[in-house]
C-alpha cells in the first residue's frame, strides 16, 4: 500500500523545530540553517496544504488553529521515527550483540552460561532473540544463531557446536511412582509406555516414534500423552512428574547431574542433526563483541564436552 499523501519531508523537520520554539531563527540555529531556509521551507508546506499554520506579525511568531493541530501529529511523528533510528543505530554499535536463537537453547543452555561472558566482557551488551522456526531466520537481523538442524540453511556460515545424544528422562518421583521392578530391562522399559511427553514441532526434533524406531525398539503406545509445543515447557512438565520426556544431553544436562531429572533407561540415540552456530556470510563489518562471543562459545562448548566425556 502506497502511503499517500505525504508532504515534503525535510519542511516536516523545519515546521517542527519553528513551531516548537515559535521562532524561525531558533530553528534555524537548531538546524545549523539559515533563517531564510527555514522560511522557505514552511512556505512550501503551507503551498502545499494550501493552508497558513503560523501568524506572523512583527513582535511574535504563533500557530493557527491548523498549524498547532498539525504540530501534535508531525510531532509525534517525528518522535516515532527517532525512537525507531535511535534502537537501530544502538545495536550497530562495536560492542553491541544480537544472538538469535531457539527458547530451548536459549532457556536451558545460554542464559546459565551468559553471565560467564558478562563477567569476561562486562562492556558488551548482549539481546537474545528467541524463535523456535529456522524460517524466519533469513528475515532477521542478527550477529550469531544458534539451532539444532540436520541441514544448516543455506547462505550461512555454519560451525558445528556439538553432536547430540537423546534419551527418556523423567523425575525422580515419576519413576518411583511407575518403577514395576528393580531390576530387567524389558521391566524398566515399561515406563515409557505410561505418560509420554511429546514435542510439537515442525523442526529437526526428534519425536517418540522415531526414537524408538532409530534405536530399535518397539514403539510402545502410552496410556496418554501430553503434547506441548516448547521445548522448555516440555522440560518442565517432566521436572513436574507429569511423564517422560526425550532429553536432548546437552539441554537437560544441568538437570541431570542435580538429581531433578533421571534418566529411567538406559538406551539413547546419536542424533545425526546437531547445534550449530550460525553467521551472515558477509556481515557489513566484524564487530569486536561478536568476535569475543564467538571465542567464548567455542571454549566453552569444549568445556562442556570435556566435563561430560570425563
Amino acid at each position: 500500500m502506497k502511503i499517500k499523501p505525504l508532504p515534503p519531508l525535510n519542511s516536516l523537520v523545519a515546521f517542527e523545530a519553528a513551531a516548537r520554539h515559535l521562532s524561525f531563527t531558533q530553528a534555524a540555529l537548531e538546524l545549523s540553517v539559515t533563517q531564510g531556509a527555514i522560511s522557505r521551507q514552511i512556505r512550501h508546506l503551507e503551498e502545499y496544504l494550501g493552508r497558513s499554520l503560523f501568524v506572523r506579525d512583527k513582535r511574535q511568531l504563533t500557530l493557527t488553529q491548523t498549524g498547532a493541530e498539525y504540530y501534535d501529529s508531525v510531532q509525534q511523528s517525528l518522535l516515532l521515527i527517532s525512537s525507531a533510528t535511535g534502537t537501530i543505530l544502538q545495536w550497530q554499535g562495536n560492542q553491541q550483540l544480537t544472538v538469535v536463537t531457539s527458547n530451548a537453547m536459549a532457556s536451558l543452555w545460554l542464559l546459565p552460561r551468559l553471565p560467564e561472558f558478562q563477567d569476561q566482557h562486562p562492556d558488551v551488551d548482549v539481546r537474545i532473540l528467541a524463535t523456535d522456526s529456522l524460517q524466519g531466520l533469513r528475515n532477521s537481523e542478527f550477529d550469531v544463531a544458534l539451532f539444532y538442524c540436520r541441514t544448516p540453511p543455506a547462505g550461512l556460515a555454519a560451525t558445528p557446536l556439538f553432536n547430540e545424544r537423546v534419551f527418556p528422562v523423567c523425575s525422580p518421583a515419576f519413576l518411583a511412582r511407575h518403577s514395576n521392578t528393580e531390576s530387567g530391562e524389558g521391566g524398566a522399559e515399561d515406563i515409557l509406555g505410561t505418560t509420554q511427553l511429546w514435542l510439537d514441532s515442525a523442526e529437526d526434533w526428534l519425536n517418540w516414534n522415531q526414537w524408538f524406531i532409530s534405536t530399535g525398539l518397539a514403539p510402545k503406545e502410552p496410556r496418554r500423552r501430553l503434547n506441548l509445543n516448547n521445548y522448555p515447557m516440555l522440560v518442565q512438565a517432566a521436572l513436574n512428574g507429569q511423564g517422560v520426556a526425550l532429553g536432548w544431553e546437552q539441554l537437560v544436562a544441568g538437570y541431570l547431574q542435580s538429581g531433578l531429572l533421571v534418566r529411567p533407561v538406559a538406551m539413547e540415540l546419536n542424533t545425526t542433526a546437531r547445534f550449530y552456530m550460525l553467521e551472515p556470510e558477509e556481515p557489513m563489518r566484524r564487530k569486536p563483541g561478536v568476535e569475543q562471543f564467538r571465542h567464548w562459545l567455542l571454549q566453552r562448548v569444549n568445556e562442556s564436552e570435556t566435563e561430560q566425556t570425563s
